[in-house]
C-alpha cells in the first residue's frame, strides 16, 4: 500500500485542473487549516457520501504497562473520529471487493482493546495540528 504526500495531491490536482500549483497548494492548505479549526471548536463535520469527521473526549482510564505488569494511569484526551460515507464506502468495496466497515473497528481487534474501547477504534491519535503538515 503507497503513502501519497500532500504534495503529490497537489500536483495532481494542478495538473488535471491547470492551475497552478501554488494556487492549488493555497486552496488545499486552507482546506485543511479549516478542517483543523473546526475540529478544535468540537465542531462535527460533514462530507456527504465521503465522510463525518468529529472529535470525542475519551474518558481517563487505568491500563497496565504489559513488561512490568504495573497499573498506569492514561489521562482523558480528545481525538478525531472519521465515520466512512456511503459513497467512499461503495467505491473502495468496489475497488478492492472487501466489505468496508464504518468505522476502523479492526484496530482495536489487532491491538486487544477491550470492548469499550472498540467504540472508539475509528479515531485518530493524532493532534489537529498535524493535519496540515506535509
Amino acid at each position: 500500500m503507497a503513502t501519497i504526500t500532500k504534495k503529490e495531491l497537489i500536483d495532481r490536482i494542478a495538473d488535471g485542473t491547470g492551475h497552478r500549483r501554488v494556487q492549488v497548494k493555497k486552496v488545499v492548505q486552507q482546506f485543511l487549516d479549516e478542517v483543523v479549526n473546526e475540529l478544535g471548536k468540537g465542531n462535527r463535520l460533514e462530507f456527504r457520501d465521503f465522510g463525518v469527521f468529529e472529535t470525542k473526549l475519551r474518558k481517563a482510564r487505568k491500563a497496565q504497562n504489559p513488561k512490568t505488569l504495573e497499573p498506569v494511569a492514561v489521562p482523558e484526551k480528545r481525538t478525531v473520529k472519521f465515520k466512512v460515507g456511503r459513497l467512499m464506502k461503495q467505491k473502495l468495496g468496489e475497488m478492492t471487493g472487501a466489505a468496508i466497515e464504518d468505522e476502523a473497528s479492526d484496530i482495536a481487534e489487532e491491538t486487544g482493546a477491550d470492548e469499550e474501547e472498540s467504540d472508539e477504534a475509528g479515531e485518530s491519535t493524532s493532534h489537529g495540528a498535524q493535519a496540515g503538515n506535509g
